[in-house]
């Protein structure tokens, strides 16, 4: 991303004084993002007329190390540009003109200004939203946050990566020139997630930027704020982690305000990778110019795909949006804060004693989930909501889920076992009491922790429930709408 810094923001940060401190906040944010800061032509003619001539030299000699925009273009003919800043006052007016027209032309991404009258013009030109200020920059800026993972889970530069680890082999056979984008990501500070198995050679591995680019797949995919995977490897911990690196990307592209994750891979016949990020989304939308497949998965899918797509099928392939409309029930799930607590072990990343100990306990991290239960309730269905209560301690509803398949009446153990498969974050001792009762299991996809839970007051308060729920219970469409926005979920990623 190239940001244009007006001249008055370069003096501020150029001048002898203290910087202001959201600039210099500001400025460490995009430094270590890798923004590109560049200044207009125009701002350097107009620091040539300053009068005081000690101070033009200093500040023309600090100017030279900012790269110019090259071939700025010029509005002299522009006719409805010109209708709708109006002619300029004098020579200062002049040199804002020829930097807005910049942003107008999107010559670059984003102006940085404190200038107000630029700010009147870009309202006027309905570009505000690419002309910011300090404050506006840091709320955009500050994207590059990470989303909870597990402590076993080790975020690395490239850098300090071993580059003759096993994990890397297929990659090198596969691309002769790895070696060499290697040395590129290592010297570019590139961040990775690592996973290491205990003789310390890497299990897992996740490399990701955020690059704004067009992608060239026969026809061309337009430059926009993307997450790339740029490698996503698992060698013995199996497929979970896999999906886990999945959940991580998403929520990660969702912090930092982007809408698309893309990766490129060179497909196999029988592809684990494919099948995994097919599973969440991820479409084949062609081949680039080194034959490699191209895969982006859109945050925010059209209308026109989600049209025709079950519940099921939009909580799965169009993670993390949910259909949450009046065709499907919705109900309450009491679940005690023993099996809560690792069901959901990453909210709010609760750091159990085996994780700080260094185990990773996959299946309270994922997507894909399993309810076990002693309700007798036989009515819900594939693509229904289940909104978790935490019983007993705190007492509180915390996060949603999208059902996939419910099996009832199981009295076997083994069959039960069959049934939620990797998903359990119960033990074999654990499922063998659950047998000695007719038990429920409930596979289902977790969709979004809620931003504000709702205590069993509030629910009492705002009449969603008269009562702490000591079973399963299905509550009303209507009473759901309340829970949804007085709990804060997201409607960007709700379909109804």
């Amino acid at each position: 991303m190239r940001i244009l810094i007006d001249t008055n923001i370069f003096i501020y940060r150029e001048n002898h004084k203290i910087i202001l401190e959201n600039l210099q906040k500001l400025l460490g944010i995009l430094n270590e993002s890798g923004e590109k800061i560049i200044i207009h032509p125009a701002s350097i003619s107009e620091l040539r007329r300053d009068k005081d001539e000690k101070r033009k030299e200093i500040i023309l000699s600090k100017i030279q190390t900012y790269p110019l925009l090259k071939s700025p273009p010029d509005p002299y003919n522009d006719y409805d540009f010109l209708n709708i800043v109006k002619k300029p006052k004098n020579e200062h007016d002049y040199v804002d003109n020829l930097i807005l027209y910049s942003i107008y032309r999107n010559a670059v991404g984003f102006l940085l200004t404190e200038d107000k009258d630029i700010h009147k013009k870009a309202f006027n030109l309905e570009i505000s939203d690419r002309v910011l200020s300090i404050n506006d920059a840091l709320k955009i800026f500050v994207y590059r946050r990470n989303p909870s993972h597990p402590p076993s889970i080790k975020e690395k530069k490239a850098y300090n990566l071993d580059i003759d680890d096993k994990i890397f082999d297929s990659l090198k056979e596969e691309y002769e020139e790895f070696e060499e984008w290697f040395k590129k990501i290592s010297r570019e500070g590139r961040d990775c997630l690592v996973y290491y198995e205990p003789d310390g050679s890497i299990g897992a591995i996740l490399i990701y930027k955020i690059e704004n680019e067009p992608i060239d797949v026969g026809k061309v995919l337009p430059a926009k704020n993307r997450l790339k995977i740029a490698t996503l490897k698992v060698s013995s911990v199996g497929n979970k982690i896999g999906e886990l690196f999945i959940k991580i990307s998403v929520e990660y592209a969702v912090l930092n305000g982007l809408e698309e994750i893309y990766l490129t891979h060179f497909s196999q016949s029988s592809d684990y990778l494919v099948d995994l990020i097919e599973e969440y989304g991820f479409l084949n939308v062609g081949q680039n110019s080194r034959e490699e497949d191209v895969f982006v998965k859109e945050l925010f899918p059209s209308v026109n795909e989600l049209q025709d797509a079950s519940p099921v099928k939009i909580s799965k392939y169009f993670y993390p949006n949910f259909y949450d409309g009046e065709k499907i029930n919705k109900y309450i799930v009491p679940i005690i804060p023993k099996y809560h607590d690792r069901l959901f072990i990453d909210r709010e990343r609760q750091i159990s004693l085996s994780e700080f100990l260094g185990e990773l306990i996959i299946e309270g991290n994922t997507i894909k989930k399993a309810y076990i239960s002693h309700s007798n309730i036989k009515r819900i269905s594939p693509g229904d909501i289940l909104i978790f209560y935490r019983s007993h301690i705190n007492q509180e509803i915390t996060c949603l889920g999208v059902v996939e398949k419910t099996f009832t009446d199981l009295n076997n153990s083994n069959k039960i076992l069959e049934h939620v498969g990797k998903r359990s974050v119960y033990s074999k001792d654990e499922i063998d009491e659950f047998a000695k009762k007719t038990t429920l299991v409930i596979l289902f996809t977790l969709s979004t922790y809620l931003p504000s839970p709702l205590s069993i007051k509030k629910l009492k308060e705002f009449k969603i429930l008269k009562a702490a729920p000591q079973s399963i219970q299905q509550i009303k469409h209507e009473k759901y709408l309340t829970l949804k926005r007085e709990s804060e979920i997201d409607e960007r990623f709700t379909v109804n």
